[in-house]
């Protein structure tokens, strides 16, 4: 008696629409040297969300910075969400990225200390939340 394919799934196979990668910045690993990456969340507004889910993001020319205690993503460019009519976002606009405040501090340091560059590798979904890892 024979299985089908289908019942057999391996274990770290994912099909799982709330969990897939949106958007990488591949120039990164290639122009800088990753010495640390973490994983954050991003205070986003519903188009925002809406025109992620459509792959409609680049990372490129991204950077994060640190004002005032809180982590800020800046120069992301969102595309507009066509059917959000009068309530869509600004397209270059500086939006927080959400890290606990001792990974924070932990950047800080290394930023003013060593003279290094926060940027971010990738956009992803994580079980329906938008992340950003950056290095």
């Amino acid at each position: 008696m024979a299985k089908n394919k289908q019942d057999k799934k391996s274990k770290g196979e994912k099909n799982d629409p709330n969990s897939r990668t949106v958007c990488r910045n591949r120039k990164a690993r290639h122009e800088y040297e990753i010495l640390d990456e973490f994983e954050c969340g991003i205070q986003l507004q519903g188009s925002e969300v809406k025109s992620i889910r459509n792959n409609k993001i680049t990372i490129e020319e991204a950077y994060a910075r640190i004002r005032d205690g809180e982590l800020f993503l800046v120069g992301a460019d969102i595309a507009e969400y066509p059917q959000a009519t009068v309530m869509n976002h600004d397209r270059q606009r500086t939006r927080k990225l959400l890290l606990r405040k001792r990974e924070i501090l932990q950047c800080e340091e290394a930023l003013t200390k060593q003279g290094l560059t926060l940027i971010p590798l990738a956009v992803y979904f994580d079980r329906g939340y938008v992340k950003v890892s950056i290095a």
